[in-house]
């Protein structure tokens, strides 16, 4: 699913919601949630799952297409847990 489908499955869903202001909603939930992460904070959102910024260091890597040693600088990647909740949800014999 991407963006544009969540928004208009909660649109279907709230008919007395205007269009456009689901997709602000939509909007400032994403950008808040990545804010937080570029603050280095962590957002949880219960039942569904945290997000966290995981540091990886910097490293020598490899061109796999030449052999050739590479640096690998070091980043920061988001990284995604799910809840107890959604894991239970996923896992059940109900498939």
């Amino acid at each position: 699913m991407i963006k544009s489908e969540l928004v208009q499955r909660i649109a279907d869903k709230n008919p007395h919601l205007y269009h456009r202001d689901v997709e602000n909603i939509v909007n400032a939930i994403l950008g808040e949630i990545t804010n937080a992460l570029s603050r280095g904070d962590r957002v949880e959102l219960r039942g569904f799952g945290a997000f966290s910024v995981k540091r990886r260091d910097a490293r020598v890597g490899r061109n796999p297409r030449t052999g050739e040693h590479v640096s690998v600088e070091q980043k920061s990647v988001p990284f995604f847990k799910t809840g107890k909740e959604m894991r239970e949800r996923l896992n059940t014999d109900g498939h």
